[in-house]
Order: structure tokens, then sequence, then C-alpha cells
């Protein structure tokens, strides 16, 4: 196996946690000795073993080493710990050259410190401890950095001095390869021997081309990629899978299973352990089925909202292109009026002098001109619709057929009316029952209702469709297993899992409690306030005849200010950005987080790392 395989941290991510810090602040709250410590120090009799054994007593009390470790690791000692140590002995911290001539001064010393903090050395049997405590941290992330703190933190709440940290990462490995195979066969265990057979027959086909062609979700908004969705759907599901299979798995493993499934192709996932690669295909299949409901509700989402779309633009541009017709109408229109008022004035017969002045026949001809401009400027969307109700048909009944639409009491209606539609699809009728719910609005119910009292299949489907569509983004009706369109409360913790949460932030049981509690708080600084400016204290406040004024605050522009801005910046260091992610990187080790989603190594080249992360930022900008 290649050394790399055993390698859990990056050098900044071994630093974190191994390196000495040099901070005052970080020296004092580390390495400040205690009584106990001086006095069990004192007790030796040359300065030089005072020293060591003062730093002995910080090491193994913290970072949790001894100083052989740590000159193993680190070459020595930072000059600031020995300055600080040999600082509260009133020694020299040059007598830390001439510590430990016999070599086993520093090993007694080494035991008899472990002895006196009640710790001892690590022995082989604490591997399990090790394995065990960075399988428990692995079961949420692959993370190095977590993993590791989590074998140290388990070391030290068993008194247990740190051994060297290549022996930390060989336990890290060990437990973090132990909960990825534990994780997949949790992700399975709920599986019958069916359901995993469906599961192994997609890699059955030349290359898994089913498999890529489940994962290649179509995205055009055209009737087309319904049904191809829908055709999915139904492969998916035949599979049986159900939801909650792997609920015993943590859900960022869970994630990771779903990321691994999304990007890497087919041949790939073949080459997995077969452990692996089903818990990758269960976990894939449960999210594509929620990414494929999704889908295709957008998709109807954008088809029914360019039908009203449509409809809208049409009927607008019927109006425009009539605006000259109206403009002769209206003119028409004052002719008669004035035509009319002139011959009230001088006592004539009104029909005459509109016969002389308009004439019947064009006042005839304008009659139905007025009215079908009226009929387009109050003409419903809802009509002009209709006229692609083909389309709606192509994909609204594979919609609500294979689609589980839910509500609450205030939306029951709407999903009354989708049952109905999927029953009358089902059985071949085309009349709508006369009792049909009408959950849309009442000017669609006038329209869908003809003057015979029978129901419009068209308008009352395409109506139904487009309240449903408004329903799904209000989110009154939700989809079972999807994503996007999910139960809305649904998105809040769990009871269990927001107690800790709200008792961390100290809120009432309740949120009547909260909002009687914050009322009651209102209600005094209210009063307060009240107080303030009635006697004159508030500044820039004044209550005037019973107005409130209030002082602006004028901008004042301090010259002394910008000039220092400016030289500060003229100090700063006009670098690359690559160099000041480089900079960044080696102080914070955020690059460690960049690592293969199949293998979970970190990259070894550090500077493509910084320049696809530029252009990924300037594509996004």
């Amino acid at each position: 196996m290649p050394a790399r395989e055993h390698v859990l941290l990056s050098d900044a991510e071994r630093a974190t946690l191994f390196r000495i810090p040099i901070d005052p602040d970080e020296l004092a709250r580390h390495f400040t000795l205690e009584k106990p410590d001086l006095d069990l120090i004192g007790q030796r009799r040359h300065d030089r073993n005072r020293l060591g054994m003062a730093l002995q007593f910080t090491l193994i009390r913290y970072p949790g080493m001894t100083l052989a470790q740590m000159i193993q690791i680190e070459g020595g000692v930072p000059h600031a710990l020995a300055v600080f140590v040999a600082r509260q002995l009133s020694l020299d911290p040059c007598l830390l050259a001439d510590y430990a001539i016999r070599s086993q001064t520093m090993t007694d010393h080494a035991r008899l410190i472990a002895a006196s903090l009640d710790v001892r050395p690590p022995v082989r049997g604490d591997i399990a401890l090790m394995i065990a405590s960075a399988e428990r941290a692995a079961a949420a992330t692959d993370a190095a950095l977590p993993i590791a703190t989590a074998v140290i933190e388990a070391l030290r709440a068993a008194n247990i001095l740190l051994p060297m940290p290549s022996t930390i990462e060989r336990a890290g490995v060990a437990g973090r390869a132990r909960a990825r195979k534990h994780a997949a066969h949790r992700m399975v265990a709920d599986l019958s021997l069916v359901q995993i057979g469906r599961i192994d027959a997609l890699f059955d086909e030349q290359d898994g081309a089913r498999l890529g062609w489940l994962k290649a979700v179509p995205a055009a908004t055209k009737t087309d990629s319904v049904r191809d969705i829908v055709e999915r759907l139904r492969v998916v599901r035949a599979i049986g899978i159900s939801h909650d299979a792997g609920t015993g798995v943590h859900p960022n493993r869970r994630h990771q299973f779903v990321q691994e499934g999304r990007l890497s192709p087919a041949y790939l996932i073949r080459r997995y352990t077969l452990p692996r690669r089903r818990a990758i295909l269960a976990a894939l299949l449960i999210d594509l089925e929620a990414r494929l409901i999704d889908a295709a509700l957008d998709i109807a989402d954008k088809l029914i909202g360019g039908m009203f779309r449509r409809a809208t633009n049409m009927q607008q541009r019927r109006y425009t292109a009539s605006s000259r017709e109206v403009a002769r109408l209206m003119r028409l229109f004052r002719i008669t009026i004035d035509t009319l008022a002139q011959a009230d004035e001088d006592d004539r017969d009104p029909i005459a002098a509109l016969e002389t002045a308009v004439g019947w026949p064009a006042l005839m001809k304008a009659r139905s001109q007025v009215g079908e401009i009226a009929d387009t400027v109050e003409q419903d969307p809802l009509v002009i619709a209709t006229d692609r109700y083909a389309t709606l048909r192509k994909f609204a009944p594979l919609l609500i057929e294979v689609l589980d639409f839910q509500s609450g009491r205030g939306s029951a209606a709407s999903v009354k009316a989708i049952d109905m539609l999927r029953d009358l699809n089902a059985s071949g009728k085309r009349d709508i029952p006369a009792d049909a719910p009408m959950p849309f609005r009442k000017e669609w119910r006038r329209l869908v209702v003809g003057k015979d009292g029978r129901i419009n299949r068209r308008l009352y489907e395409t109506a139904t469709m487009a309240h449903l569509r408004n329903k799904l983004r209000s989110g009154d009706i939700w989809v079972e297993r999807s994503s996007g369109y999910r139960r809305f409360d649904s998105y809040f913790l769990s009871a269990e899992a927001s107690a800790p949460i709200v008792a961390g932030l100290n809120l009432p049981p309740s949120a009547d409690a909260w909002l009687a509690e914050r009322t009651a708080s209102l209600d005094r600084r209210l009063k307060r306030f009240a107080h303030d400016l009635s006697n004159s204290r508030l500044e820039g406040v004044r209550l005037v005849d019973g107005r409130l004024q209030i002082t602006p605050v004028r901008t004042q522009s301090d010259t002394e200010a910008r000039a220092l801005g400016n030289r500060i910046d003229g100090l700063m260091p006009r670098i690359r950005i690559t160099e000041l992610l480089h900079d960044v990187a080696s102080e914070t080790g955020f690059l460690a987080g960049f690592t293969n989603l199949r293998t979970g190594r970190q990259s070894d080249n550090h500077n493509a790392l910084p320049c696809c992360l530029i252009k990924r930022c300037s594509r996004a900008a």
C-alpha cells in the first residue's frame, strides 16, 4: 500500500494540532506552572534539570507529549516557550542546552511528572480506543482535522499521553475506513434481496448506460421533457427503495454518497467495492427521485406560466393593434354626443340630426366594432390560455398521475380537484361532474360554468392546473418525496434536535410565551421613551406641538482621516491574487478542505488550487 494512504493530516493541519503556540496569551493559558508543579521542580538539584523538568510539566499538560516527543517532532522547543518557562523559575533559558546530559534523566522526569498528573503513556491496547473515537467522528465527515481532534480528545479524556502524530494518523485512517464501511452497510441494511438485485441490474447494460440515462435529468422547458422525466421516475420507483432507507447513516455521509453518485461516471462506480457501490446507488436513487419530481414540477411551472404569459401578451397585442380603431370610434362617439347636445338645445329631432351628422348605417357598423373591442379588453387570460389546451394535455395527465399531492385543511378542495382529474383521466370520461370542486378564484368559476350549467372541461382543467401551480409556489400544497416542494414544516428541526438549541438560547418554551415577553418589553421601552421625550431628555429628538422633530445627522468630512486612509493604502504591498491566497492558506490551511471526492485525499498541487478558485469566482461574477 502506498505510504500516502496512511497520511491523514496536511502540514497545516498537523501544525494546528501539535505546534506549540508562541502567542503570549496562549503561552500564559497553557504553560503557566502551578504551585504543586514548582514544589516538585524545586526538588531537582541542578538548574538545568529544574528548567528541563518544568518544560516537561508544561508539555505533558499541553499538548500532552513528552519533551523527547516534541524534540523528535519539531526538532526542539520554541525559544518563546523556553523563555516563558525559564522566566517563571528566574533561570537562564540557555541552561536548557545542558538538560538531560544523562539520557535516562529525561525519561525519569517524564515518568515522575506523569504520576503526579495522574496520566500514563500510551500502550498498544489504546489503539482500539483511538480507532473507535476516530470512527465516531468519521461517521459524519471525512475531514481529517475533526477525526484527529476526536482521537486526541479521547486520549486526553482517558488521561493518556499522546503518541506520535503518525500513530494518531494511522488510527484516524483506520477509523475513517471503518466508518465508511459501516455507513455503506447501514445504507443498504433495510433493503431486500430483490431491491439489491435491481440495484445491481443497473450495470447489466454496456458501461452502465441505464444508470447514465437515469442521471441525465432533462431540463429543457418542453412537454417532451416532462414525459422523459416521468419515464425515469417510474424506473426509479420500480426499484422500490424506501425514502427512509439508511436512516442510521449520518446526513453528511448520505450527502457524500449522493455526491459521489452524481459526479462519478458509471464506469468509475463499477470499480468500487460491492457494498460501497450499492450504498452509493441506493442514496443516489433516493435523491434522484426527489430531483426528478422537482424537475417535473419546475418544467410544468414554466409551461403553465408560459401559457398565461402568452395569453396576456396576445391580449395586449390585440388591444394595441386596435388602438387606431379605438381612436376613430372615440371621435365618432364625440361627434354623436355633440350632435345630440346641439339638437337638444335647438329643440330638433335628435334622430334626424344624427342621420345628417353621422349617418345611421355608420352608427350601426360602429356598434359591432365597439363590442369586439370591449370583449378584447375584458376577456380573461384563462380563455386565451385554453388555446394551448393541447399542450397542457401532453404533460398534465402524466404529472398528476405519478405525483402524490398533499395539503392542509385550507387547500383540501384543491387536492380533491386534482384527484378528480386523475380519476377522469384513468376512466376516459370527458364530462366534469356538476359538483366538481372549484378551488380557483370566483372570476374563473363564472367562466368555467357555461350558460347551460355544464362545466367546460378545457377551462376547468386549465384553471385547476394554474391554481395548482400557485399553491405549490406558496407551499399550501406539497408533494411527497420531493425536495423543493415538500411540506413546509419539514424544514424545521425536530423537537429532539431543537431542544438543546432552545436551551442554549434561553428562549421561552412556546411562541406565545415569547410574544408575551416581547410585548411586555416593548411596552416598557415605549413608556420609557415617552417619559424621556416629554421631559426633553433625548438628544436630537424633541416633541413640538404634538409633532416629533429629529435633528438631522450631517455628514462631516474629516480631511485628516482621509489623508491617513490614503497613507495606509499606499503602504499596502501590491501582490498577485494567487500570492495572497497562498499567504491565507499558509495561515488558515483552508486549501486542505478541497479533497478528492472519491478518495478523500488532499491535492498535492497547491499552485493549481488557487488558480481554480480564481477562475471559478470569475465565472460566478
